[in-house]
């Protein structure tokens, strides 16, 4: 069965971009592009590896990242941090499940490493 990565961002063109790259390798890929909705997505689709973007309208990916390590069912959800915002490394250093972090733009098989690398991580199927 294929790993479930959800990817959280609000670029359409980024969302495509990565939906692309991962399903090629053989994800089972579903998007999210606000961070009021992603919480409900994390919940329903319960995905092995989440990809949050750090700018999102409605929630910030560091509140969401916040809301993911508080929670029991979700605090060992790998996640691979996808932003244009470098500074933002040190502030998402300290979670355990925080296993890549990539600027924009990218090279595809470094999201790709990255992802598999997060999935070999994840407890899910």
């Amino acid at each position: 069965m294929a790993k479930k990565v959800l990817v959280i961002d609000d670029e359409p063109e980024m969302i495509n971009l990565v939906k692309y790259t991962l399903a090629e390798a053989g994800f089972e890929v579903h998007s999210c592009d606000s961070g009021r909705e992603a919480w409900d997505d994390i919940i329903k689709i319960k995905p092995d590896v989440l990809i949050l973007d750090v700018m999102l309208p409605g929630i910030d990916g560091y509140s969401l990242q916040l809301k993911i390590a508080g929670d029991p069912a979700t605090k060992t959800m790998p996640i691979v941090v996808l932003t244009a915002l470098e500074p933002a490394r040190t502030l998402f250093q300290k979670f355990p499940q925080v296993v890549g972090f990539i600027t924009k733009p990218f090279k595809p098989e470094d999201l790709l490493q990255a992802v598999q690398s997060a999935a070999e991580r994840s407890g899910g199927s």
